[in-house]
């Protein structure tokens, strides 16, 4: 692995409120499901939603956050991220059924919360079951798949702020395709989702067949790579885009554009973070050569390059 950041030996003194872990150069890669990236300069584990906002008041403006929470779709670059890099993990991860809705820690996976409501006889969330995920992500990013978005569920979400803890409701977030308003340098701590009483087990079984059937759901990759363009650029799917500008199969290094389904980038193993950013790059070059359409990544990408 590639490390160009320093790792310093001591906490700055503005972490040194927070309770909960922090690390000095500690390794991202494996969290992320590509299994590729440098280091975090500080990781931070908060203890609860107070450490989280004790952190947020003693960060200097100067330094970088980043939130990192499944890292299912992210991908982290070789030179590692300067900073803070925050990861909510044991505390953040509660689940509980309410009687039309579900309450969900950021750190709870998307598939565990659609499991969750399901097997409380709710029906509504089941199109999380098909997303590779946490919650936290799947609010700032809107996710979507199979037909709903969380702004179709979406009550409200609780943020960390260096003021304190807010609840906003989903029409304050603004929520549009892969995109919502969230507060300034904020961390999203929990949100509740509607739900109603039905049988979630046959369209469960239905999204968990079809994204068997057609994603490359046991390789090293990071779910869709780049969002599908809007109506008004033709409204095809970006697969479909890559697909006829013949990208499937393209490699560079180790990493793939997957054969299975060309939305979706691989590490074949031993790929590098520039192997598989730099492969989405040679992408997007084709399909905008090919049919003029320039694709917008959906992949977070992070960090500084080697």
């Amino acid at each position: 692995m590639i490390d160009l950041l320093p790792r310093p030996a001591l906490r700055p003194a503005c972490l040194g409120g927070v309770r909960g872990r922090v690390e000095a150069g500690a390794a991202l890669a494996p969290f992320t499901w590509f299994r590729v990236g440098g280091p975090a300069e500080f990781l931070v584990k908060p203890a609860d939603a107070a450490d989280v906002v004790t952190l947020l008041a003693a960060l200097p403006a100067d330094m970088p956050l980043n939130v990192i929470g499944a890292a299912s779709n992210l991908i982290i670059r070789d030179g590692g991220i300067p900073g803070v890099v925050l990861r909510l993990a044991r505390g953040f991860a509660d689940i509980s059924v309410e009687p039309d809705g579900i309450v969900a820690g950021a750190a709870a996976l998307d598939m565990t919360v659609a499991a969750h409501a399901a097997a409380a006889g709710r029906v509504g969330l089941e199109f999380l079951s098909g997303i590779p995920g946490s919650i936290g992500g799947a609010v700032a990013m809107n996710a979507g798949a199979y037909g709903n978005e969380v702004c179709d569920v979406l009550d409200w979400a609780e943020f960390a702020t260096r003021d304190g803890v807010v609840r906003l409701s989903a029409g304050e977030l603004h929520l549009a395709y892969r995109h919502a308003e969230l507060p300034p340098r904020s961390v999203i701590l929990r949100a509740r989702f509607w739900t109603r009483p039905g049988d979630a087990a046959p369209r469960m079984a239905a999204i968990r067949a079809a994204r068997e059937a057609a994603q490359p759901t046991r390789s090293r990759t990071g779910g869709s790579t780049f969002r599908n363009p809007s109506n008004a650029l033709g409204g095809h799917k970006a697969w479909a885009l890559i697909d006829a500008a013949g990208g499937r199969g393209l490699t560079r290094g180790a990493a793939q554009v997957s054969e299975k389904h060309c939305n979706f980038l691989l590490n074949l193993g031993g790929a590098t973070a520039a192997d598989i950013e730099g492969l989405g790059e040679d992408v997007r070059a084709r399909v905008l050569a090919h049919s003029g359409v320039e694709l917008r990544w959906e992949i977070a990408r992070l960090g500084v390059g080697a």
